[in-house]
């Protein structure tokens, strides 16, 4: 039987990949004013959401989680149509977004017992979220079956990992990410954090003094990984995530190839614009590494 792949827009995917790979999207809302509430993506462009806090960098902008409703109206064309659905949604940790869909999920049972909907804790977010999407939508594509996929995305996710540094502290505070004395002492010292996200959390690993000391610093990391883990790059899907800065972004994967150029055969990786559900939390000028083990490897 057939299933349709399903996420919430925190997955980052670009518009022509989504529609390429036939992914249904569940919007998540964002407001800069706590009354207007828009549709990340179908309402406002991530591209307009960054020039705003770039223009008004006194603002904190919110999101708002896809609600019950937002999921059981994705859902049931699908289950009507008699497919089955995969649902990826992002780290718990973060949003209760698969909440959302879990109740979803039961509400529709009761109207259609024999539908088949599995709702995934992605343990992870934002481009991350989107190489496991797409991993999901490459099995589909090479013909596994619907418990096959699930078997293998629940076997894959851990493998994840987001390598990434901040313009500055004031989005991560803000969001309730860090403490007050952390910015305080950042600011003072006029360093840059580094962190990585692993098993839905994140985690710091260093500092840097300046951007593109923070820069080398993911690089050096990364490298650091595949040594630990004793793996090839090749074997992984690798993604660059940027916020605002596209051309910065081109030329860090150039650092990153180039990087893992000794040990791999990697000519090049993509580049995904990361969202307004993360965007909020981490500000304009994040910049990273998002990696996972591809599935048939």
């Amino acid at each position: 039987m057939a299933y349709q792949i399903i996420s919430d827009s925190s997955c980052d995917i670009p518009a022509d990949l989504i529609e390429e790979k036939g992914i249904y999207v569940v919007p998540f809302y964002v407001s800069f004013d706590d009354e207007t509430y828009y549709k990340e993506n179908e309402e406002i462009e991530v591209r307009g959401f960054y020039q705003k806090m770039v223009d008004n960098p006194d603002v904190f902008p919110k999101t708002s989680l896809p609600s019950v409703e937002d999921y059981i109206e994705a859902f049931t064309p699908f289950i009507k149509e008699g497919k089955d659905i995969v649902c990826i949604c992002i780290s718990t940790k973060f949003s209760g977004s698969y909440n959302s869909a879990s109740t979803a999920k039961d509400v529709l049972l009761e109207s259609y017992p024999d539908a088949r909907i599995t709702v995934i804790d992605a343990m992870v977010n934002t481009v991350l979220q989107g190489l496991l999407v797409l991993e999901a939508a490459r099995m589909q594509e090479n013909g596994l079956t619907y418990e096959e996929t699930v078997e293998n995305i629940e076997r894959i996710k851990l493998t994840g990992r987001i390598i990434f540094t901040v313009g500055d502290m004031d989005y991560l505070i803000h969001g309730g990410r860090v403490g007050k004395v952390m910015k305080v002492a950042v600011n003072a010292l006029k360093i840059r954090p580094m962190i990585i996200l692993k098993d839905g959390e994140l985690f710091p690993f260093g500092v840097a003094r300046s951007r593109k000391k923070s820069l080398q610093k993911i690089l050096d990391k990364v490298n650091e990984h595949f040594a630990e883990i004793e793996e090839s790059p090749d074997d992984y899907e690798i993604v660059i995530g940027y916020g605002y800065d596209y051309d910065e972004a081109l030329e860090f994967r150039d650092e990153l190839v180039q990087s893992l150029s000794g040990y791999s055969s990697k000519k090049n990786v993509d580049l995904f614009q990361i969202g307004a559900t993360i965007g909020v939390h981490i500000g304009p000028y994040a910049l990273g590494v998002g990696l996972i083990r591809k599935y048939d490897r």
